[in-house]
């Protein structure tokens, strides 16, 4: 390893970067039309916010809280397909993890079609800790996963609420599923056994509004 491959790695740890190992291949299929020399760096398209930020947002709209947790989303154009729609419903802010999820990459920016100026995001290092911070702010958790509890339809959205959605092809993680105060599921007719996940965000988002213009 060079010595300014060396300084790179030190600056990054110095400044808590995420620094992952990977091939030459694997790198020039990331960026096909760069010149990399063997380092990437990936900068978000947006800065993300924290927490406590929107935490105090529906209050200072005077609205019931509305929160999106993704639970391991890892293709982007989902991620800003969900972004947009989540605009779209007033959700006060969105969830993401730290790992093994996309982040606010520019395909995410692209998709989202200007959602990420208006919709907060907020990584987390543990998605169950920041379940349970929200839970001790009055917020029902509610986890969306095939065989819940009840039909989406059946739950209570006009309360404080955030939705849990999990990741392409695994879905909620068990330890998260087990910290949501409930499950909800989309019922299926069809021979298909699950949904694409920015189209279950865009049911379940919906059933609130629905609900809570309602009542």
């Amino acid at each position: 390893m060079d010595r300014d491959v060396q300084t790179i790695l030190r600056l990054a740890k110095s400044n808590s970067v995420e620094v992952r190992m990977t091939t030459r291949d694997a790198l020039n299929r990331e960026v096909p039309q760069a010149a990399h020399q063997g380092i990437v760096a990936f900068a978000s398209a947006r800065e993300y916010a924290e927490l406590d930020d929107i935490l105090q947002l529906p209050a200072q709209k005077g609205q019931a809280p509305l929160f999106l947790v993704l639970d391991g989303v890892e293709d982007p154009r989902n991620l800003g397909a969900i972004l947009r729609t989540a605009e779209a419903a007033g959700v006060h802010g969105v969830i993401i993890p730290e790992r093994r999820a996309v982040g606010l990459t520019e395909t995410v920016a692209k998709a989202a079609a200007g959602a990420l100026e208006y919709v907060p995001v907020v990584k987390v290092v543990n998605i169950t800790n920041t379940i349970e911070e929200l839970k001790k702010a009055g917020v029902w958790v509610v986890g969306a996963e095939a065989g819940g509890e009840r039909a989406y339809w059946d739950a209570d959205f006009v309360r404080p609420t955030a939705l849990v959605l999990g990741g392409e092809g695994k879905g909620v993680r068990k330890l998260v599923r087990e910290h949501c105060d409930y499950l909800v599921s989309l019922p299926l007719m069809g021979n298909i056994n699950s949904l694409n996940v920015s189209v279950a965000a865009g049911a379940l988002l919906y059933e609130v509004l629905r609900q809570r213009r309602t009542r």
